[in-house]
């Protein structure tokens, strides 16, 4: 199937002209010219013509042939779902300023089978059912026990012998301040506090500051009360039953750490009187409070106790 001008040829041809209803075939497009002559093969929507329709279309492919010339290729692959003899039309090519046709084809497409009119429109097979693989789902399950009871028995046993693994940990060593009695520590820190002086500077905030975590210290070492993240009033909370009924030291106590906090969070001024008055409430919390000696160490010299009298001014 071909039109043939001077150096111009153009050709559609159909690999099968008679198919099963749904069955594919390819429709080839091939047009032959001169190299420099500008060449436009059809361009289809979704059907070639109507109830023949096109599922796939291939790239155009251009070949230099031996004489010079130039073939361009391109495949349609189409199919119906219509029980006819269909008569393709002459497929129009487009060279230079020109038209031209190819010759027309048919396509007879054939029902494979017979269909009863008179019966309900019913399912080919009934819907399948797959039964259920148990072993498989015991299987997966096993397999999750298995590897849940390996990491639980590897983790104790990580726990029981995983030193000998990496080595026996060594034991951090404890802080000096640790090793002294808490209030020698507490006392020596009062100490640098009082001869500093800051708040004589204007570090007033920086000085109930330091005079309290200074006994808040002393507090969670004697007592056994955290009090570094608790505020005033929980440390006095927790202090309270401790203090065996002292309620002038409790007092006195509470006055410094409220001073602290309105000088802290509140920007209160502070007279000079009242900074020198929550040094001698720290000194005097940590001295009736430091354990009287035993008999063991009767004889042990007892640390000198800051005088608490008003110091001169």
């Amino acid at each position: 199937m071909f039109s043939l001008l001077l150096s111009i040829i153009v050709t559609a041809t159909i690999d099968s002209t008679t198919i099963f209803l749904g069955d594919q075939t390819d429709l080839h497009l091939q047009a032959v010219v001169d190299a420099e002559t500008r060449v436009q093969l059809p361009v289809y929507g979704e059907t070639l013509i109507p109830d023949i329709e096109i599922i796939d279309r291939s790239q155009i492919d251009s070949v230099r042939m031996d004489d010079g010339k130039l073939q361009l290729n391109q495949i349609l692959t189409v199919t119906s779902f219509k029980d006819s003899l269909f008569s393709i039309p002459a497929i129009p090519f487009v060279v230079g300023g020109d038209t031209f046709f190819s010759d027309p084809m048919s396509l007879n497409v054939i029902q494979p089978f017979e269909v009863d009119s008179t019966m309900a429109i019913t399912d080919i097979k009934d819907i399948y059912r797959a039964p259920v693989w148990w072993w498989g789902i015991i299987r997966w399950i096993l397999l999750g026990l298995l590897l849940a009871g390996l990491g639980v028995g590897g983790y104790f046993a990580w726990k029981k012998w995983g030193y000998l693994l990496v080595g026996k940990k060594e034991e951090e060593p404890i802080a000096p301040e640790l090793l002294r009695p808490a209030e020698e520590v507490a006392l020596e820190k009062l100490d640098i506090i009082k001869a500093e002086k800051i708040w004589q500077g204007g570090q007033v905030k920086e000085y109930h500051t330091q005079l309290t975590d200074v006994v808040r210290e002393y507090i969670a070492r004697r007592f056994d009360v955290s009090s570094s993240e608790k505020t005033s009033d929980e440390t006095l909370r927790d202090l309270k039953p401790l203090l065996n009924g002292q309620k002038d030291l409790y007092s006195q106590l509470k006055k410094m750490l409220s001073l602290a906090d309105l000088v802290k969070f509140a920007k209160w001024a502070t007279t000079p009187d009242e900074n020198e008055s929550s040094l001698l409430i720290a000194y005097d919390f940590v001295h009736q409070t430091t354990p009287v000696p035993t008999e063991e160490n009767e004889g042990a010299e007892e640390p000198a106790k800051e005088p608490t009298k008003e110091p001169t001014k």
